[in-house]
């Protein structure tokens, strides 16, 4: 395979503000400084980019003076997070990385003639397909193979198109492509997987991550809800599935699962370093937007002006509440009775406030309504402009710290390293300097 190369494992981190990128890298160096080489993957979504009036550019901007300043040798990407073709253009330029999502394309039919052609082209596929690896075996008839194709194959089309219009821009290999369907309602079984994979690969795209729908809550910020075991089972078919596209379909053979989390996953975190290990399979973990919290809890933690901006920032999150979480209302599951009101908030102290946002489930303080609230409220900051970027910068250090062992220790030490995930017992998690 020529061309750009994603590393076999890596991470896609969220950095709305731009103001993170050097505190995220941390994280991956002090990774490899313990055994695991973790590609860090810069990503930030069109949306997110409107919401805060910022460009790629800058996303890109912050990753390579992060690069530059803590001289890093290894790969790393800019993410054009959950593009279709309508937003693709203003990402041409910048990025390197593309997450092109079909997931509202899902279910609308393709010509009637394609979906015959694909399940002509495909007729190997029907009867008993073993995978490697795993001790199942699936049979594939010709009706679920057409019926799979009317329900995926216009999507992965779509994807298609995606694709040629940034070859056309950036050249053959001068990209990773990603194929994303996980923002759906219903989970894509293993064997839709390797129909999925079968319809990619006639399409032309030499896709080198897929990031499918897993069953169970992928909420923003918060735990995953649902049967553990039942998503484990779901990431070894997925791998054997992948696995066996690569030999059969001529797909990238660094292809890898993309696990779009919604952060803070914790419960499954061991779940997906077992089965990487077991199958020998790399991962990306897709984690995004807890850095911003992280910026609030280091805010609240630095007290004065920094603990003063975060609870106006939850009183203003608080008062347009509704309007927030619309967007994120698949995403999110708040009980309002669990929001402290603006006025018990303002008088909390530093650590009361912080024990709430922090996301530690062991914590009779934690708070996940308080949290996911803040989580989708970054609208309010961006609102706020320079006022809230002068104190972050003013209290970097204590900031960057949050950012980096947030990063460090329950996300990247749990999936690549094998280590104690914060869902597993109290004090399961130490900080890095702690661990040693």
């Amino acid at each position: 395979m020529s061309g750009l190369k994603l590393g076999k494992f890596s991470i896609g981190v969220g950095d709305r503000f731009a103001h993170q990128a050097k505190a995220q890298l941390q994280a991956c160096v002090l990774a490899e400084k313990d055994g695991a080489e973790v590609i860090p993957v810069w990503n930030k979504s069109n949306r997110e980019h409107l919401i805060i009036g910022s460009d790629p550019s800058s996303t890109r901007a912050a990753a390579d003076a992060a690069v530059a300043d803590l001289h890093w040798e290894k790969p790393y990407f800019c993410d054009a997070d959950h593009i279709n073709i309508n937003t693709v253009d203003r990402f041409l330029a910048p990025c390197d990385f593309y997450t092109i999502d079909v997931a509202d394309y899902i279910g609308k039919p393709a010509e009637q003639s394609s979906i015959d052609a694909f399940v002509k082209n495909n007729a190997g596929l029907a009867g008993s397909v073993r995978l490697e690896g795993v001790d199942e075996s699936f049979e594939i008839t010709t009706d679920l193979l057409e019926k799979t194709a009317a329900k995926f194959l216009f999507a992965v089309q779509e994807a298609g198109k995606v694709y040629r219009k940034i070859e056309t821009a950036k050249g053959k290999g001068n990209f990773i492509p990603e194929v994303s369907m996980d923002e759906t309602d219903y989970a894509q079984s293993p064997v839709e997987l390797l129909i999925i994979l079968a319809a990619i690969a006639q399409e032309g795209i030499p896709v080198q991550t897929i990031a499918p729908k897993f069953s169970g809550r992928f909420n923003k910020g918060v735990d995953y809800v649902g049967d553990v075991a039942q998503f484990e089972r779901e990431m070894a078919l997925d791998v054997a599935a992948i696995a066996y596209a690569v030999k059969h379909y001529g797909l990238p053979d660094n292809l890898k699962l993309s696990v779009h989390s919604g952060s803070d996953k914790f419960s499954i975190y061991p779940a997906i370093y077992r089965t990487t290990k077991k199958y020998g399979a790399g991962v990306h973990l897709k984690t995004a937007g807890t850095t911003w919290l992280e910026e609030i809890i280091g805010l609240a933690e630095a007290g004065g002006d920094g603990l003063a901006l975060a609870k106006e920032i939850y009183a203003e999150a608080y008062a347009h509440r509704e309007e927030l979480c619309v967007p994120y209302a698949t995403v999110i599951d708040i009980d309002p009775q669990k929001l402290p009101t603006p006025q018990e908030v303002a008088a909390w102290s530093s650590q009361q406030l912080t024990a709430a946002l922090r996301h530690d489930p062991h914590s009779p303080a934690y708070n996940s309504s308080l949290r996911q609230l803040l989580h989708v409220g970054f609208k309010i900051a961006a609102k706020m402009g320079r006022r809230y970027l002068d104190l972050l910068e003013a209290h970097e250090e204590v900031v960057a710290k949050n950012v980096t062992e947030n990063l460090y220790d329950r996300h990247i030490a749990p999936v690549f390293l094998g280590r104690p995930s914060p869902a597993d017992k109290p004090g399961a998690v130490l900080h890095h300097a702690e661990a040693k």
